[in-house]
């Protein structure tokens, strides 16, 4: 009885010193969590971590200080090849991923050097893509679409297999005649370059439309033509509830071709939007980290989109788009990197035809 007792006082001590040494592990007290942003300052993954790095903060166990690193470059291979080499595995080194991240991982880019199913997510935010043009086209709606097929359009892009890849085929769908002007080092450069008159035609992101476009629009500098839309549970291409009043892609397409959009390009061009938008921006942990960190990023996560206020807070900064967390959002990026060989092969076979894209 008295070898039981001692075992159970064995057992019971060495059970709490786990809890205590576990809870240890996950605790960022004092610590500084490095947050990889693969993206130059400004642009709108760049603002969507900056709105959720202090929320970070405030929710992880012993709340560490969150800094972004921005580390731009190779259309933002640069800083996923980083992470994936570099991370630490105790849950101070993040990622943020995005449409321009997923794409050339999709592709088979060469640069890339990073593996979707080696990461975790812990959340994943969806967001949308707004085509507008300069006023001075003398558009004013897309009913005004015929008037643009005359018209010499310039359109900033990043590249052709970074996340402009989506508008870029959606311009050929709708019969759109542009002329990118590759080499942009982001979505703010292409932004600028359109406010500058470089370029009359640009596409960007929610969250950088409603901060930093929409003040051009009310100005009468930029017309909005529409947005590339959400989608419904069945999949099918909706509106987009930030932006009720523009059609989506869909919509345009029907208008331009009388009929509902169908065929290889469109069917090439869903899987693209559908791994870029509705999965858009996503915070990943790297290979090697502890079921303990996941989980701890994952409560963290779960308590900031359930703060009151967050709601409202987030619908201004980054549009009216549920954020997904936890095991889900995990989920969400298993589709969101995943693209069948035949659509793959078509998008490739495009991109060599039309932009000299070797792969």
């Amino acid at each position: 009885m008295k070898i039981a007792k001692r075992l159970l006082i064995s057992t019971l001590a060495i059970g709490m010193l786990t809890s205590i040494v576990s809870a240890k592990e996950v605790s960022f007290k004092g610590k500084t969590i490095e947050w990889i942003m693969p993206y130059k300052a400004g642009g709108g993954t760049d603002k969507w971590g900056r709105f959720y790095a202090p929320l970070l903060s405030q929710n992880l166990p012993g709340n560490p200080v969150v800094v972004i690193k921005n580390m731009p470059g190779g259309g933002s291979t640069k800083g996923a090849n980083f992470f994936a080499k570099r991370a630490s595995k105790d849950g101070l080194t993040i990622f943020a991923s995005s449409a321009s991240t997923q794409i050339p991982f999709l592709l088979g880019d060469k640069r890339v050097r990073y593996q979707y199913k080696d990461w975790n997510a812990v959340l994943s935010s969806p967001t949308n893509g707004i085509i507008y043009v300069s006023s001075k086209l003398g558009v004013n709606s897309i009913d005004d679409l015929d008037k643009l097929k005359s018209e010499k359009l310039k359109f900033g892009s990043q590249g052709a297999t970074s996340m402009d890849l989506v508008p870029l085929l959606a311009f050929h769908l709708l019969n759109i005649k542009t002329q990118p002007v590759f080499g942009m080092k982001g979505k703010k450069s292409t932004r600028l370059a359109f406010l500058r008159g470089e370029t009359n035609i640009d596409f960007q992101s929610s969250s950088s439309y409603l901060k930093n476009v929409l003040p051009a629009q009310k100005e009468g500098r930029a017309v909005p033509l529409f947005a590339f839309g959400t989608l419904d549970e069945n999949g099918d291409l909706q509106r987009d509830p930030t932006f009720p009043n523009l059609p989506h892609f869909g919509e345009v397409y029907e208008k331009v071709h009388g009929k509902k959009p169908s065929g290889e390009a469109y069917k090439a061009w869903k899987t693209l939007f559908t791994a870029s938008f509705p999965s858009q921006k996503m915070i990943m942990l790297p290979k090697g980290v502890s079921q303990d960190v996941i989980e701890t990023y994952q409560n963290a996560m779960k308590k900031i989109v359930a703060t009151e206020g967050f709601k409202e807070m987030s619908r201004i900064q980054l549009g009216d788009y549920k954020q997904t967390v936890g095991a889900k959002a995990d989920k969400l990026k298993d589709i969101a990197t995943s693209v069948n060989d035949e659509d793959r092969q078509w998008i490739r076979h495009w991109l060599t035809k039309n932009y000299r894209v070797r792969f």
